[in-house]
Formats: C-alpha cells, sequence, structure tokens
C-alpha cells in the first residue's frame, strides 16, 4: 500500500517546551491508524500538524510524496485532509445544515436545497439529527454527529478523528464503526485517536502508540493486545482490571444530603424523585435522553425547573431552589460538567485565574486580589492531581484534554463542596488519568461527601457505586445495589 501522509523527524514546541519532538510517522492509503496515548502523549498536536491547525517548530510534511505546508486548516482541506475535533468546531447559534455547508457554501444558495441536502446526508450516516435544528439545542453526542457528516461530505482523502466515539451510545458507535469500513472500501485513509483501547484493536488495521510526545511503537493491530498497548502507553503494568470493583462491600449510608422529590422541568425531566448520601458514591445510569444531565443541572442551578408544580429539592434538609449556580456553590454543592470546553472554563484563563475565579464564586466578593495566592493555590492542585502543565501560568487551552478535564475537577473541588456531582468524569481521558480520578471520586466519598456519578459506561458505574439510579424518560425507574447489580439488569432497566 502506497503511503498517503507522511511526518518526517516532526517537533512542536510551546514557550521551549516540546509537545513533540523528532515525530516519524506514515499513513497508508486506504487503512485505517489508530493513535492511543495518555493525555499529553502529543496525539492531538501531532493530528493537529496535518490538518494545518498548527505549524510545526521542525520537520517535514508530506502529502502523496511532496512537502507540504498548510498554514490553515483550509489549505488541508483544500488538499483532501479533514479533521473531525475532540472539541467540536459547530458554530452553535446556526443550524444543523448550515454548519455542515459552512465554508462551502454557493454564491447563492437556496435553502431549502441546503436543509434537503443535510437531511440526506444525515438518512445516509443513519444520524438521527433534524437539520433545521439549532446547534445549541443539541446534545454532546449529536453535535459529534454533525461534526463527523461535516468531514464526510467534504469528501476528503484523509479523515482524522479525535476521539469521535466519545459522546456516542454503543449503538450508535456500531454505526460509526460501519461507515469507517464504508469510507475505507471507498479508499479514505482514517486517522482514529481515541482512548478506548478496545475500539482502536476493533476497527484499526495499525496502532500507533505515544507516549511524552514520542512514538514508542507501531504495530499492526493483530500484534498487539490491551496489556502490551497500555505497557507501551505509561511506561509500566496497568492492572487490565481497571473497571472490576475494588471491593464488594458498598460504604454504609450516611447521613441524606440531598432529597429530591417530583422534580419536572419540561419533557427532559418528569417527576423525578431520588435521594444522596454522604460517604456514599450514588451511580446515576441512562442512555442519551434520558434526563440525567437536565436532573443534576436543575440541583446545581444551572437549569430551573417549573415553577409551578416542578417539584421539591431538599438539601441538608431544607428546601431550595437555585435560580444560578453560584447559590449552589457558595451552598456546597458544586457540579462537574460533561462539556468541558463550552462550561468548564475559561479558555482565555491560565490555571491559576480559573482556580482563583472558582475560589471566589464560593466565597463573598474581595476588592484586591493577590496574584500569588493564586499561583500558590494552582501549584497546589497542580501536584495534588498530577496536572501536565509547565505552570499555574500555563493557559487551559494549552493543555491535553485529559489534564483540561483535570482543572475542570479541581475549580471545583477548591470550593470545599459537600455535594459533587460529576457528570461523565472520565470522557475522553486515557487509562492513566482514569484510574487518578477514580481514586480521586473514592476518597472523596471516604472523607464523608456526597458523591452523584453520572456516567454512560456501564463497567465505571459498576466499579465506583455503592447505588445504583436508573435513569429513563426523565425520570428514575430503577434503584440497585451495587454488589448484587450487574450490567445485563441495568441495560434492560434502561431501555424497558
Amino acid at each position: 500500500m502506497s503511503t498517503i501522509l507522511e511526518l518526517r523527524r516532526v517537533t512542536k514546541q510551546y514557550r521551549g517546551v516540546a509537545a513533540i519532538a523528532n515525530v516519524d510517522f506514515a499513513l497508508r492509503t486506504g487503512e485505517v491508524h489508530a493513535i492511543v496515548g495518555e493525555n499529553g502523549a502529543g496525539k492531538s498536536t501531532m493530528t493537529k500538524i496535518m490538518a494545518g491547525v498548527t505549524t510545526p517548530s521542525g520537520g517535514e510534511v508530506l502529502f502523496d510524496g511532496k512537502p507540504v505546508s498548510f498554514a490553515t486548516p483550509r489549505a488541508a482541506l483544500n488538499a483532501g485532509v479533514a479533521m473531525v475535533f475532540q472539541e467540536n468546531s459547530l458554530v452553535p447559534s446556526m443550524t444543523v445544515a448550515q454548519n455542515v455547508f459552512l465554508g462551502d457554501e454557493k454564491f447563492f444558495n437556496r435553502m431549502r436545497g441546503v436543509y434537503i441536502a443535510a437531511q440526506q446526508l444525515m438518512g445516509s450516516l443513519n444520524f438521527g439529527v433534524d437539520p433545521w435544528a439549532t446547534v445549541a439545542t443539541l446534545g454532546a453526542a449529536k453535535k459529534q454527529m454533525v461534526e463527523i457528516a461535516r468531514a464526510v461530505r467534504q469528501q476528503a482523502r484523509v479523515i482524522i478523528f479525535d476521539e469521535p466515539t466519545a459522546s456516542l451510545t454503543p449503538e450508535e458507535i456500531q454505526l460509526f464503526f460501519a461507515l469507517i469500513e464504508r469510507l475505507k472500501r471507498r479508499g479514505v485513509s482514517i486517522i482514529f485517536i481515541s482512548h478506548a483501547i478496545e475500539e482502536a484493536l476493533t476497527i484499526a488495521d495499525r496502532i500507533t502508540v505515544m507516549r511524552d510526545g514520542a512514538v514508542i511503537t507501531c504495530e499492526e493491530s493483530a500484534k498487539l493486545d490491551r496489556e502490551s498497548i497500555i505497557r507501551a502507553m505509561v511506561g509500566r503494568s496497568l492492572s487490565t482490571a481497571l473497571y472490576s470493583k475494588e471491593d464488594a462491600s458498598a460504604r454504609p449510608i450516611g447521613p441524606q444530603i440531598l432529597s429530591v422529590q417530583d422534580l419536572s422541568m419540561g419533557n427532559a425531566v418528569r417527576n423525578n424523585s431520588f435521594s444522596i448520601y454522604g460517604g456514599q458514591i450514588t451511580g446515576m445510569f441512562g442512555l442519551i435522553g434520558s434526563g440525567r444531565t437536565e436532573t443534576a443541572k436543575i440541583i446545581a442551578g444551572v437549569l430551573k425547573r417549573r415553577f409551578f408544580h416542578g417539584g421539591e429539592v431538599l438539601y441538608q434538609g431544607k428546601p431550595v431552589r437555585y435560580g444560578i449556580p453560584r447559590g449552589a456553590i457558595q451552598d456546597g454543592i458544586v457540579y462537574v460538567t460533561e462539556d468541558r470546553k463550552l462550561e468548564g472554563f475559561f479558555g482565555s484563563m491560565s490555571i491559576a485565574q480559573n482556580l482563583q475565579v472558582a475560589q471566589l464564586a464560593a466565597n463573598r466578593p474581595v476588592l484586591f486580589v493577590r496574584m500569588n495566592a493564586a499561583k500558590d493555590l494552582a501549584r497546589q492542585w497542580i501536584e495534588q492531581l498530577q496536572i501536565r502543565a509547565i505552570d499555574g501560568d500555563a493557559h487551559v487551552t494549552e493543555l491535553s484534554g485529559g489534564n483540561q478535564q483535570k482543572v475542570v475537577i479541581a475549580r471545583s473541588l477548591v470550593q470545599k463542596p459537600k455535594l459533587v456531582i460529576f457528570d461523565e468524569p472520565t470522557r475522553g481521558v486515557d487509562v492513566g488519568a482514569i484510574a487518578e480520578i477514580h481514586a480521586l471520586i473514592r476518597r472523596l466519598a471516604d472523607e464523608g461527601l456526597g458523591i452523584l456519578l453520572i456516567s454512560s459506561y456501564l463497567p465505571e458505574v459498576l466499579n465506583l457505586s455503592d447505588r445504583i439510579l436508573v435513569s429513563q424518560r426523565g425520570r428514575i425507574v430503577e434503584e440497585f445495589n451495587a454488589a448484587d447489580a450487574d450490567e445485563e439488569s441495568i441495560m434492560y432497566a434502561a431501555v424497558h
């Protein structure tokens, strides 16, 4: 097979620190090539160079055997290289159809034709997304579908997918894999970045493992297994039982921290009732659209429930109704969002500034802010959560996705909460960071905090939870003792 895209000794530095160094990489025509590695390994930096998002500090990029220098993503796309980003790049105020055709509009547009073409494209991909819907109203999974559809419509010869399945359900993942196979048969070359090692082994022809900005190994996927990939990723052996229960016995029930009765908001949340206890991890599982995130956001003051017949929320025995998150934060309720880019941090600020703003939100306003105190705070949390950053002055957007997630968690914990709501805390996070975040969640519960863990990944829910709530159509339909639950019974409750 011929090579369509190649990197030779490519280096990229930020503020004198190498994100990748002397990287060699080759993509063959019509192959699916997976790239795996821990957060901060250099995966996204390398692929952004291929897609014209970032310019290399050194080395050479070849396309069809000829040296190229893509100054912009448009230049890369014109050459035939498209990228579907981990954090979506859609315009929230525009419709799905407008986003699909964005940058490729004709001089005179017949909007009806645009929407019909977008609808036909979505249908051909088996994506149930309304082309007339505004992107801002879509959930994370459907936004990802729009990103994928846009890349496919551009008929690129190389498509780079950065964590494309992180927001998809198991059924949607299978549809996506079928799409990959169709593209491969058409001769399209695919680069597939994923933290889900099983997915890489399933779909990829070859797998490249990166660590600390360098390529550690590149092999045919048939010659690799999960354990060998993890060993190459982290430089050591991690337990293959990452999602196995450490202790079969549940933590004892502590005092009731939260009681939700008949909570309602439109069609998303309908007469939802459940309780959260201190010193326990309460897992909440449900398929996309089951109302899990909306319920969490109502509790945390991000969304408002119905004014009349909206139900009741009791926090530490007292009725509460938060109009904005600050009231919940000051009372000790924090929400770790599933969408870190849009809701989790201020991208234009440093780590220190993000943590400082979060700390100020939990306390009374102050007239003067001490920057030295902010830097000390950042240094403390960088060390505690093992955030890979040069220092507290590093902008959050300079970090890898997993380290951005750690900053989001640190912003919540610096507010000294009593109840923490984790919404998909390990989405787009590598195996090493997953173990660290899991250990942190367990430690918080052991310290007496109430934990609500929302996750679409059943092994994670079973691994961490003491109690498991199953959400369907806007309300809790079943409760399980985690020690007695299994994947089959939980999934049955979620879909029937």
